[in-house]
């Protein structure tokens, strides 16, 4: 895809901090109006390399553009011309709602004729019209992350960069987040979101996984799938599942606990379902169900990082 076409484009990019790799030669592009996650465990790299696109942290090496500038020569541009939210919510909550709204919008110079009008929008979009003198301290978790999304698109940015920003929010909260972001992006806002909850990259239309500040895997959440899971998962229902992971894992196999059943990953389920039932029956566990399910992006994540 050309340039004109894309809202974020990287090439080689580090940050190093002393000894430590933060970000390790990273290379990517988000097309316009796109929802592209960018997923990895804490500590991997995400949070460096959002600040770095908004113009906040100085690169150590390599190039790339955000909304068409240079994110080393023109950071200020891109300051201007993105939204950038953060997993704290960037708020003030020793002022109301309304005095936030005020705040933010002189910080990105919306004009004196639309602040109205955005201050309204944020009110209605945040659920908070009836609460716009409340402290914003006071908020609840969603309320907050609503109010700071609103706050940070106030002057309508056609990129926003969210860090992290369902993390500390219930997960319905989590759930009607989303619904707004893919409302953005249907009307051709760019939102590029950092995460570490595998289950919200099904929202995304293409996603990149970072592991140690290196990315090991980047597509739709179908095609990491369908590419990067060679092997099938076996979901295992049993009546004693930590004393069954650590049987099975004993064996090799790699296994994790999803929940209350576990997710075994096997070359062959032919050979591997008859050979656990028998393993954990002779220890004397209870198996319930043992059948082939369709990997999650968690699944495909612990199969990557074994060889990252």
């Amino acid at each position: 895809m050309t340039s004109q076409g894309l809202a974020v484009s990287v090439d080689g990019l580090r940050r190093t901090f002393g000894d430590f790799v933060a970000v390790d030669n990273i290379s990517l592009s988000v097309r316009k109006g796109e929802v592209f996650g960018f997923l990895g465990p804490n500590g991997a790299g995400k949070s460096t390399t959002i600040k770095m696109l908004c113009g906040l942290l100085l690169p150590s090496g390599g190039s790339g553009t955000v909304g068409g500038f240079d994110i080393i020569k023109e950071s200020e541009e891109i300051k201007k011309n993105i939204g950038y939210m953060s997993q704290r919510f960037s708020l003030y909550e020793d002022l109301s709602v309304e005095q936030n709204i005020d705040f933010f919008s002189g910080i990105y110079g919306v004009a004196a004729s639309r602040k109205r009008e955005r201050k309204e929008w944020v009110l209605e979009m945040a659920g908070l019209r009836d609460r716009r003198s409340a402290l914003t301290g006071t908020l609840p978790g969603g309320y907050k992350q609503r109010l700071a999304l609103g706050c940070a698109i106030l002057h309508e940015p056609l990129i926003i960069f969210l860090d992290e920003p369902t993390s500390g929010v219930d997960p319905i909260s989590r759930r009607n987040f989303w619904d707004l972001i893919y409302d953005m992006s249907q009307a051709g806002t760019t939102a590029f979101v950092t995460t570490h909850y595998m289950d919200e990259a099904e929202y995304c239309d293409r996603l990149a996984l970072i592991y140690r500040g290196k990315i090991i895997a980047e597509g739709s959440s179908g095609e990491m799938k369908s590419r990067y899971m060679k092997r099938q998962v076996l979901e295992i229902d049993v009546d004693r599942p930590v004393d069954a992971l650590d049987i099975i894992s004993r064996t090799g196999i790699d296994t994790a606990i999803f929940g209350s059943v576990l997710h075994a990953v096997v070359a062959d389920a032919g050979i591997a379902v008859p050979h656990l039932k028998k393993l954990l029956g002779d220890k004397g566990i209870a198996v319930r169900k043992v059948e082939v399910i369709l990997p999650s992006l968690e699944d495909v994540f612990v199969t990557l990082i074994e060889v990252a």
